[in-house]
């Protein structure tokens, strides 16, 4: 301690009492690396959910809904957002008249259930496009019906598949030959009889015009590299369809409504799609019964909901420096990063998954 500091107790009352706020989230701390560990686990970006009054960045959208609405909401931010916000996108307007404007169009209403007919197949696959570099990739999604196998019926066996384009067209819709008898249609759920399945088509048929659809005439080393003209493959709970359709797809080429980050709950479980149609699409599921073409529908709308969201990211050159600290601590490093602000902190954070809004 300096000269200076003895004879000036305030001042060093102060520096001792100096906390160290994160950018995104408003967490503080007494010491400076704490904020930096924060900011190593925190894994805060630009695409995360932000407040439109205060500008602070939640981990999820449902987390925002606390932010801006709950019970311990910010008294200025909940008096805005009940005035000028969307309860569906969360997104804040400049007047009331705009907010009614823009939830005419963000309130969707819900698609008409498929229903389930004893003849269900419809095979219409797109045609095979040559996407451009610049160009996103189309999205196709998939929703499968389970009937139960095993001697007590809770073996899940796909009876069912529907697959649909970005324009919630149906391209696919089969009826499925199962492997393995069927000991519990579950008819409360499905709405499915024995009789759907007299003339099924074979699980493998079935994989082969999936893929097809998919792989978009891609080959399957570019597929698996980085995607190339590959369709991306949208859904909720898609490891769970995809394992009994006894098939697999490039995680990089799946865009899981369930597993999504933004649209988990606070806790990192993740909600039904019923709760995230009613949510964040304004509707409810008419249908008491599972119905494929439904929950595709929905699955597809939250995806190019999110996707077309437009997040400002910032080009910054100490990036490599930050990759650097993140993977060896060396000395050099750690002092750069020593003197970088709070907002220089969370211009090189990255987040820990990949924002629909890049596809």
């Amino acid at each position: 301690m300096d000269s200076n500091s003895i004879h000036n107790p305030l001042k060093t009352l102060a520096m001792s009492s100096k906390r160290h706020r994160c950018a995104a989230c408003f967490k503080q701390y007494k010491k400076r690396e704490h904020l930096i560990e924060h900011m190593k686990i925190s894994y805060h970006s630009a695409h995360q959910p932000k407040c439109g009054v205060c500008q602070k960045h939640c981990k999820s959208f449902e987390s925002l809904k606390e932010h801006t609405t709950g019970a311990l909401s910010k008294r200025n931010c909940s008096e805005v957002f009940s005035k000028r916000g969307c309860n569906l996108c969360m997104r804040i307007f400049e007047s009331p008249v705009f907010l009614i404007e823009h939830e005419h169009v963000c309130r969707l209403q819900a698609p008409t259930p498929l229903g389930h007919s004893a003849e269900s197949q419809i095979y219409d696959p797109p045609l095979i496009i040559e996407n451009e570099r610049e160009s996103r990739p189309e999205a196709v999604a998939i929703d499968c019906a389970m009937a139960g196998g095993g001697s007590d019926g809770t073996l899940d066996v796909c009876v069912r598949v529907c697959l649909v384009n970005e324009d919630e067209k149906l391209i696919f819709d089969t009826y499925i030959l199962p492997q393995i008898p069927i000991t519990n249609y579950r008819y409360e759920v499905t709405g499915i009889t024995e009789d759907h399945l007299k003339d099924a088509m074979p699980l493998e048929e079935v994989r082969d015009k999936i893929l097809h659809i998919l792989h978009n005439g891609e080959s399957i080393g570019i597929l698996r590299l980085s995607g190339g003209k590959a369709r991306v493959l949208v859904g909720h709970e898609l490891e769970r369809d995809l394992y009994c359709l006894s098939t697999h797809y490039p995680d990089h080429l799946l865009r899981d409504t369930a597993k999504y980050p933004p649209l988990m709950k606070t806790n990192l479980m993740s909600h039904s799609l019923k709760y995230l149609a009613n949510t964040y699409l304004g509707y409810h599921m008419q249908s008491e019964m599972h119905d494929p073409y439904q929950n595709c529908v929905s699955a597809m709308r939250l995806y190019t909901r999110l996707r077309s969201q437009k997040h400002q990211t910032k080009a910054n050159e100490l990036l490599s420096t930050c990759r650097k600290i993140t993977k060896g601590y060396d000395s050099l490093t750690y002092k750069e990063i020593e003197s970088m602000s709070s907002n220089e902190l969370f211009d090189v954070s990255k987040s820990n998954y990949k924002c629909w809004c890049l596809d």
